[in-house]
């Protein structure tokens, strides 16, 4: 029996720009033991901070970073990164791209490769990783 699909919501413009592979860290506030294909969802909720709507300077990013509700892409989740001082968050800002002004201990960076993006197909988000029914 396939291992059930699963997505991780995230706020645009992070979405698109995870999708698009030009960020490959996804920060959270806690940590994932969970390894394998994951499904990107982009929530429908904006992050209004201008340094990631800055990086939306393609018409294909235009048009990723403008959907919402529903997945968007997909990724492998490789590793997750524990960041215990402001050092370490921030000599990996060049790959989660948050602002080193935003570090707090104990944040984690979620890793993925081979990320790509996939036909949207709009179904709700969840807080952590939520399950989705068929195939993306």
């Amino acid at each position: 029996m396939p291992e059930p699909l699963v997505a991780i919501s995230v706020k645009q413009p992070w979405a698109a720009l995870l999708v698009a592979g030009i960020k490959t860290i996804e920060i959270r506030s806690w940590a994932t033991r969970r390894r394998g294909r994951v499904l990107i969802h982009a929530g429908k909720i904006d992050d209004d901070r201008p340094e990631g709507w800055e990086r939306i300077n393609t018409p294909e990013l235009k048009e990723l970073a403008a959907l919402r509700g529903g997945i968007v892409g997909e990724g492998e989740l490789i590793g997750c990164k524990g960041y215990s001082t402001a050092r370490a968050f921030t000599l990996d800002a060049e790959v989660h791209l948050n602002d080193p002004g935003w570090f707090k201990p104990r944040l984690c960076g979620f890793v993925f490769r081979n990320l790509k993006s996939v036909p949207f197909r709009a179904c709700p988000g969840q807080t952590l990783f939520f399950k989705v029914d068929g195939e993306a």
